[in-house]
């Protein structure tokens, strides 16, 4: 999802030069050695072998679709935001492949290439799709491949869309909105859907595959302004002045009585005396009509954030009547195929990462000295990895109370952020900083980096549609000369650091870019915990784009990404011990389950199936409970076969050879599972095997050459422990 509205074409630009890193992350995973500590060299290929005594953190991905939307959902059925000022006005939550920006109300080149022109390409390294997707990696140096053609559509999207932006609502509408409407109307002032967007659904049904891990990266540099469809959520958008709230929003938004002046329910307050003086143009800004909607108009006319958390944890979402039905983005058992979904709520294959409005500096690990780097900070092992802190590290409790306490404070208990740089203001701020314990500067500051994360405060009063302070600047590698455009901020009377040169003076050149705090956008990715990752969309720096640098553009951002989502890939951690017995095996029986077509015979020990056997008299009391799963008949199992767990030097072979079809020193194929438990004394296998594991979780099942799973089966396991 990517913010397409003013002055992201700085943002999409840095994306661009970050998705080499992002998707050779996903399809040619690092050779890591022992300690987790990268190979020296690494393949340019995922089917190469990695050097020396290096192993891949885990299985390259070999199948990917990937696809672009905007946060362009148009105005609700307000008179702004309407496509013949710009297509991409509305976007309406649909697969975009621009080439090129948009002029006007027309596309000024074709559109990008993609997957049986569905809208979405399709990594295919195995060339096994019907036609093949895209196979090669490439660069943006001239080598076809996935990554320039997903590099030029990132920064197609262009800067052209909506200034209400729907950064959530857009994928919401692509994913999970069981009815996406076709249009809205007005009627007796409420919005109204009408009709159902065929064409939505028809893209919703090619991209999104029932077996897939689901990952969604957010992009933006803007508070979330997800308007409500129906209702009055397109009155924000209008033209005009919005009514004033009563004098107890002022204070307390959640107070009982902070309620619209024009409301017809005043319960038990008491009259307002302020309610008779309207809203000026300067406290009534059109741009800023999603800014503190409610201590302004004592309505807020944005959905609930928990819409957005329901929708990527819950097993159902409501439809336009307010039912709930079933959630698209996890389908149920399709009785007619027998195909299961491993992704179900709760099943941990959906993430949300948000590359928004919040301090680097705010977000990342700690070095040795205790100052923020993306570079050296220490993880919870003191290992100095970098990069951004992960859930649990933004849960920690530290001297100044949680991260999330720092950047995001409380709505529902009318707690700010104790970081004054992400308090959402008109007027300049004061206060330090917790992350690098500086002061806020003032909008007097003589230098454009008073203030290491910001510059310094500005005049947003000089600004006709109205502005907020900033959460974050960095510098641009090209400033913009002769800044005079409508996305441009250079405007003498503003003092605004964005345009000051180091010597102090206000020009027409803008040197940095900006990104304001994103609030509601960080509310939905703390209340996802592990689901979520969390990145800055200010850039530690720009000018050192060697690999080395793993704080260059976002790469830190792609590399929280694929850290997180590699812990799902590498397979799953065991929370207990299992005990061996004295041949090393565990007791463990692994019943693989497939549907087999009519008219084939099921077979456990036929070639495309080997490492398996009939499951063992032993086992009829497990045969008859997976029988009777509530799943069986619908997905019409009828074929069942147990896994072999390995013995001897194959064990050994899958318990040390990180590769995905060992073999023993005799050269004979390992093809089964093992039980890799680093936490053991002593160990029981490679320790680097189980290193994307918890500290206390470091063990796993292991699945090896022809014992891995087959395709569209399920797994029944079930073990005896400690």
């Amino acid at each position: 999802m990517l913010d397409n509205s003013a002055s992201m074409g700085d943002k999409q630009a840095i994306l661009a030069s970050a998705v080499p890193d992002l998707v050779r992350g996903l399809v040619n995973p690092r050779c890591v050695d022992d300690a987790g500590d990268p190979a020296s060299t690494q393949p340019l290929l995922p089917n190469e072998a990695c050097p020396g005594k290096t192993f891949r953190e885990f299985d390259a991905i070999t199948d990917i679709h990937i696809g672009l939307i905007s946060s362009s959902l148009g105005s609700r059925g307000a008179s702004t935001c309407k496509p013949k000022d710009s297509i991409a006005n509305d976007d309406h939550g649909h697969l975009l492949a621009r080439k090129s920006s948009i002029q006007g109300s027309v596309l000024a080149d074709q559109n990008i290439p993609t997957y049986k022109s569905q809208g979405f390409l399709a990594w295919d390294l195995d060339q096994k799709l019907t036609p093949p997707g895209i196979g090669a990696i490439g660069d943006n140096n001239g080598t076809p491949g996935i990554v320039p053609t997903l590099a030029e559509m990132v920064t197609g999207i262009g800067q052209d869309g909506c200034g209400y932006e729907s950064q959530l609502e857009s994928w919401y509408r692509f994913l999970v909105d069981p009815e996406p409407h076709k249009t809205i109307a007005v009627e007796k002032n409420r919005s109204v859907l009408q009709g159902v967007d065929e064409e939505l659904l028809a893209e919703r049904k090619s991209f999104l595959r029932s077996d897939s891990l689901v990952a969604i990266i957010l992009l933006t540099d803007e508070n979330d302004c997800s308007l409500t469809d129906t209702g009055i959520g397109f009155i924000a958008a209008n033209g005009g002045k919005l009514p004033r709230a009563r004098h107890e929003c002022e204070s307390d938004p959640n107070d009982v009585c902070c309620k619209s002046c024009t409301s017809t329910n005043p319960g038990s307050c008491p009259p307002d005396p302020t309610c008779d003086v309207p809203l000026t143009d300067d406290a009534d800004p059109t741009n800023l009509r999603c800014f503190d909607q409610k201590r302004r108009f004592g309505i807020d006319f944005l959905y609930p954030l928990d819409r957005y958390t329901s929708a990527l944890t819950k097993a159902q979402v409501p439809n336009r009547k307010g039912e709930l039905v079933d959630n698209p983005l996890f389908p149920k058992p399709n009785t007619k195929t027998g195909e299961l979904s491993p992704r179900t709520a709760g099943g941990g294959l959906v993430f949300l990462a948000g590359i928004v409005g919040v301090p680097w500096q705010d977000i990342a690990r700690r070095d040795a000295d205790g100052k923020p780097n993306l570079r050296t900070g220490l993880d919870k092992d003191k290992k100095p990895v970098g990069g951004f802190k992960n859930a649990r590290e933004l849960a920690a409790k530290g001297a100044h109370g949680t991260v999330w306490d720092e950047i995001l404070g409380s709505a529902k208990d009318n707690v700010l952020p104790t970081d004054p740089l992400m308090r959402e203001s008109r007027k300049p701020r004061d206060g330090i900083v917790p992350s690098t314990q500086q002061s806020l500067a003032s909008a007097d500051a003589s230098s454009p980096v008073a203030n290491e994360i910001n510059g310094h405060e500005w005049l947003t009063s000089a600004v006709s549609g109205g502005d907020l302070q900033y959460a974050c600047v960095f510098e641009l590698p090209t400033p913009q000369m002769d800044c005079l455009t409508p996305t441009c901020d250079c405007d003498p009377a503003r003092k605004n650091p964005l345009c000051q040169d180091d010597a102090g003076n206000y020009t027409d050149t803008q040197y940095r870019a900006k990104a304001y705090p994103g609030l509601r956008e960080l509310g939905v990715l703390k209340e996802l915990g592990d689901q979520a990752i969390v990145a800055s969309v200010c850039p530690a720096q720009l000018d050192k784009p060697g690999t080395e640098y793993s704080d260059y553009g976002y790469r830190a951002a792609t590399g929280a990404i694929v850290d997180r989502l590699k812990s799902r890939l590498s397979g799953e951690c065991l929370h207990r011990a299992l005990t061996p017995d004295h041949d090393k095996q565990v007791e463990c029986l692994i019943i693989e389950v497939r549907a087999v077509p009519e008219g084939e015979t099921c077979s456990c020990d036929a070639p495309s199936v080997k490492a398996r056997q009939d499951i063992q008299s032993v086992h009829e009391e497990a045969r008859k409970q997976v029988q009777s799963d509530p799943v069986a008949e619908a997905a019409g199992w009828n074929c069942l076969c147990e896994i072999k767990q390995l013995n001897g030097e194959a064990q050994q072979a899958c318990q040390y050879d990180g590769s995905r079809f060992p073999k023993t020193s005799g050269g004979e194929a390992a093809d089964g599972w093992c039980y890799i438990d680093a936490n053991s004394n002593p160990p029981a296998g490679d320790a680097a095997l189980v290193a994307t594991c918890p500290p206390t979780e470091q063990r796993k099942l292991r699945f090896v050459g022809a014992g891995e799973p087959l395709d569209k089966t399920t797994l029944f396991i079930t073990c005896s422990g400690k």
